[in-house]
């Protein structure tokens, strides 16, 4: 009985996550907050068709740890080095200066010393897993908000080490305070090099005799038991199974089999990823909530503000850009898993009531559930932002005397690379472009762009396009290309309009509503492609231009 009422509640939540994913991700939403809805459904506060949190948790937990497996592969020891400035400067002040403010908040609250240094250290900390595969998801990692966002959140696992030494010396105090966090950098920075050892000097000559065995299942094996293997030394000394897992990840980064760990270990990673944001939304007391509706709302809202304004005021002081520092706070705002151990430990150990465990544990999954809306509450801002501030519109005040020969509609990376060759020729241009992130970067760039909607005539005029000799649109969106076209040709008959088409069937579209030139990306790249092959193929070199050339005029004529 007991292990078919364990299959049905692993049908339930597969059920739940493949419905509710599906359907946030066609909203535009994202997975995350899918597995949460799905978590919250069918948990006890719900529907109570699963009861069983602790247990999916524990399980779950381990989605965490491959999330930090993965991402330390990926980050290689010399890119980290070369991140130092905003992992231990950076992240060492988030985590200081957030954890002292929301102490001091909760000492206003009536809260012993002890549990207000628990309560604003725990809530200093946000959500790795939520973090990361949010800018996973949106292709992110790589941006400046993705390396400075994964600073912080790697200064934030390691101070989870001191944390819970503090935890464990405040219930006990049997020792002085520094004492024992002495002694727990030192198990830490030991345990740590002999991971490093392990894996600089063993790794790879134990991975490469399991590739002897032409075994696929025991590669996988390997790579899964370094990864947990790595993951409990570190959580025995008191660091924390997603640090573990990261450095495991790290050590693996200059393997020459990384690619096919990471292909072994993927699947694991997103299955029980999915499980983890679920246990969360099972995690949620909705009959507190009905309780204490006002108050947790105020504490949400607050702890989101602390915090966002905290970091981004950090952020600025390190130099880092408006846009890019807004994101950061926005995606960071709110508190996360370890906050869970944190608390739990501190329950345990009876330093925090069960009252106010259950509120903070509330308090923690209801930011955590606001971290998908983040990243395009981020967005919104940094438009508004950007209009208001330093939007640099294209108005008469902000044209060079010198009147622009190019005027470009749209600066993605066609735009820009267009630019560019106009530079090396010497020819003066000017590009109108509606996303403000974009003007902001080419601007940093030393790109003569501007902000500014090329459809509407007024910024055409302003941009200097009467005087202009050419008008090229590279948007790449079939209706809005046509839309531009037509309005650049009812308003200037006499100039040339170059234009970006997707296809012959977008160029032909483009080409009635009144482009000079259509250039088709898939038409070019076919011919570049079937020069190099004909020249690879001994076609001598006249022969095969000819014969592109041929195919480019039919195709054009």
């Amino acid at each position: 009985m007991t292990e078919t009422h364990y299959l049905a509640d692993v049908l339930i939540l597969l059920a739940a996550a493949v419905i509710a994913v599906s359907v946030f991700q066609r909203l535009g939403l994202g997975s995350v907050l899918g597995y949460l809805a799905a978590g919250a459904v069918v948990g006890p506060w719900a529907l109570g068709v699963i009861d069983r949190i602790e247990e999916i948790r524990r399980i779950a937990e381990f989605g965490v740890i491959f999330l930090l497996f993965i991402i330390g592969i990926e980050l290689k020891p010399a890119r980290l080095w070369a991140m130092r400035r905003t992992v231990f400067g950076l992240g060492t002040a988030q985590v200081m200066v957030t954890g002292l403010v929301i102490s001091g908040l909760a000492l206003l609250f009536d809260q012993p010393l002890e549990v207000a240094m628990i309560i604003g250290f725990g809530l200093a900390l946000s959500s790795t897993a939520f973090g990361l595969q949010i800018l996973a998801e949106r292709g992110e990692m790589g941006t400046g908000h993705g390396r400075t966002a994964l600073s912080v959140l790697l200064l934030q696992d390691l101070a989870l080490v001191p944390l819970l030494a503090l935890v464990s010396l405040l219930a006990v105090k049997t020792t002085t305070l520094l004492e024992g966090i002495e002694f727990a950098i030192l198990e830490a920075v030991l345990a740590i090099a002999l991971v490093i050892l392990v894996g600089r000097f063993l790794l790879s000559p134990i991975l490469r005799l399991v590739v002897t065995s032409r075994a696929a299942e025991v590669f996988t094996a390997a790579a899964v038991f370094a990864v947990l293997g790595t993951a409990w030394l570190m959580e025995a000394v008191g660091l924390s199974l997603a640090m573990g897992a990261f450095l495991a990840g790290l050590m693996m980064a200059d393997s020459h089999y990384r690619h096919q760990v990471i292909a072994d270990i993927e699947p694991f990673r997103g299955i029980l990823l999915g499980l983890f944001f679920m246990g969360v939304g099972m995690s949620i007391n909705f009959g507190l909530l009905g309780r204490l509706g006002v108050l947790i709302a105020g504490l949400v809202l607050g702890l989101l503000l602390v915090k966002f304004v905290i970091l981004w005021v950090l952020c600025r002081v390190m130099r880092i850009g408006t846009p890019d520092a807004t994101r950061v706070s926005l995606l960071l705002s709110q508190s996360g898993e370890f906050a869970f151990v944190l608390f739990g430990l501190a329950a345990s150990s009876g330093i925090l009531s069960e009252d106010l465990f259950h509120l903070l544990a509330l308090l923690v999954a209801l930011t955590m559930v606001t971290t998908p809306f983040m990243p395009k509450l981020g967005e919104y801002l940094n438009r508004r932002l950007t209009k208001v501030a330093d939007r640099h519109d294209v108005t008469a005040d902000h044209i060079d005397a010198e009147q622009p020969h190019v005027i470009i509609a749209g600066f993605g990376r066609v735009g820009r690379r267009l630019a560019r060759i106009l530079q090396v020729a010497n020819l003066s241009y000017l590009a109108v472009e509606s996303n403000a992130d974009r003007v902001l970067e080419g601007r940093r760039d030393g790109f003569s762009v501007f902000y500014g909607d090329a459809s509407h005539v007024e910024v055409l005029k302003a941009a200097g396009a009467e005087q202009a000799g050419v008008l090229v649109c590279t948007l790449d969106k079939t209706v809005p290309a046509v839309r531009l076209v037509n309005i650049l040709r009812q308003h200037y008959p006499d100039i040339a309009i170059h234009v970006r088409g997707l296809n012959q069937q977008h160029c032909d579209q483009l080409l009635k509503a009144g482009a000079t030139i259509a250039i088709s990306e898939t038409l070019e790249a076919s011919l570049q492609l079937g020069g190099a092959v004909l020249n690879t193929m001994g076609v001598f070199e006249d022969e095969a231009t000819a014969l592109i050339d041929s195919f480019r005029k039919e195709y054009y004529k």
